[in-house]
C-alpha cells in the first residue's frame, strides 16, 4: 500500500501542471484564457497583457513571439502558483467579444480584469487572485483596483509606465516626428487629455488619432499610474529591466515613490519582454521574436517569492 502511495505521488509530480482552456461569460461574447494549475496551488494570478494585439502567451502579429506570459506562467507553476493568462477583449480567441472601436473604453479592460480575478479565485479555491500586469497591463491592473476589490490579493507590475500615457507619447513623438506634425500632434493630445474630441486631424496622424479611437484615448490618456498606485493599500511588486527600450528604470522608480511599501526589483540586463538582452537596440529587439529564449534568471523566481511571502488577503 505504501509503495502504491509513493507511486501515485511520483506520478502526480511527473505529470506537472495541468493546462486548461477556460471561458469567462461576457458581452457580447465570452472571453477566453488558459488556466495553468500546479498540484495543490497556494495562490493564483491573472496575467494581463500589454497593448495592441497581444495574446495570452505574450505574442503579437506585430513581430513579437517571445512567449513571455507562457514562460512566466510555467515558472510560477514550478513555485506552486496557478495562473490564468488571457486573450483580452477583441484579441485572438476573445476577438468576438471585441467592442466597436467607438464604444471601447479603458475601463472595459479594467472591468474584465476584475472579472477574471474572481473567476481565477473561484476555479482554484482561493479567496482572491493576484493581478500581474505587463506593460500597459500594469495600468489595467492599477485601474482595476481603483476603489478596492476583495477578489484581488495584490499587484505585480512588470515593465509598467510610471507616468501618464500622454507624457510617454510626447516623448516618443518628440524624437520621431518632424515639424509641423509634431506641433499638430501635441495640440491634439492636449485636447484629448482635456476630454475633447478633435475633428480635424492631419492624415499622417490618422493611425494614432482617428476619430473612432478618440473616445478610448480620452479614457486612457489622463490616467496617472503613480496616483492610482498611491491610492492602493494592497501588496505591490514592481519589476523592471535595465535594458528595456520601451519603459525606463525611472518609470519603476516613480511607481515605487508613489507607494513606499511596494517592493521594487530592478533586473540588470533584462528587456521589456523580460529576456536577457543587451542595450544595443538591434540585438535587444531580436529577442522579441525568439520564443526559445527563457525568461531572464530571477524574474519568475522573484515574482513567485513575493506572491508566496504575501499570502492571501
Amino acid at each position: 500500500m505504501l509503495m502504491l502511495t509513493h507511486a501515485l505521488l511520483a506520478a502526480s509530480l511527473l505529470a506537472g501542471p495541468v493546462s486548461t482552456d477556460i471561458a469567462l461569460p461576457a458581452q457580447p461574447a465570452p472571453l477566453h484564457g488558459t488556466l495553468l494549475t500546479p498540484e495543490a496551488p497556494t495562490a493564483v494570478a491573472v496575467i494581463l497583457p500589454g497593448s495592441g494585439p497581444t495574446d495570452r502567451d505574450g505574442n503579437s502579429p506585430m513581430g513579437v513571439a517571445a512567449s513571455t506570459y507562457r514562460l512566466l506562467a510555467e515558472g510560477l507553476a514550478e513555485q506552486g502558483v496557478a495562473t490564468v493568462r488571457i486573450d483580452k477583449r477583441g484579441i485572438a480567441a476573445s476577438a468576438p467579444a471585441g467592442l466597436d472601436e467607438t464604444r471601447l473604453r479603458f475601463d472595459d479592460y479594467a472591468a474584465d480584469a476584475r472579472a477574471w480575478a474572481a473567476e481565477a479565485a473561484s476555479r482554484t479555491d482561493q479567496s482572491c487572485a493576484w493581478l500581474i500586469g505587463h506593460s500597459e497591463g500594469a495600468l489595467v491592473a492599477l485601474k482595476a483596483v481603483e476603489g478596492g476589490d476583495d477578489k484581488v490579493c495584490g499587484l505585480v507590475l512588470l515593465s509598467g509606465a510610471g507616468r501618464p500615457a500622454g507624457v510617454v507619447i510626447r516623448e516618443q513623438l518628440q524624437a520621431g516626428l518632424p515639424e509641423p506634425l509634431k506641433t499638430q500632434a501635441f495640440a491634439v493630445l492636449t485636447e484629448l487629455e482635456a476630454g475633447r474630441t478633435v475633428a480635424d486631424t492631419p492624415p499622417a496622424l490618422a493611425a494614432l488619432f482617428r476619430p473612432s479611437v478618440q473616445p478610448y484615448l480620452i479614457s486612457w490618456l489622463p490616467l496617472d499610474p503613480a496616483a492610482l498606485l498611491a491610492a492602493y493599500d494592497g501588496p505591490v511588486f514592481i519589476g523592471q529591466g535595465t535594458t528595456d527600450l520601451q519603459i525606463g528604470v525611472t518609470d519603476a522608480q516613480a511607481l515605487a515613490a508613489a507607494d513606499p511599501k511596494a517592493t521594487l526589483k530592478l533586473w540588470d540586463g533584462v528587456n521589456h519582454f523580460l529576456k536577457t538582452a543587451p542595450a544595443d537596440r538591434a540585438a535587444n529587439l531580436a529577442t522579441y521574436a525568439d520564443p526559445s529564449l527563457p525568461l531572464a534568471p530571477g524574474v519568475a523566481e522573484d515574482v513567485g517569492a513575493f506572491i508566496r511571502a504575501n499570502g492571501k488577503r
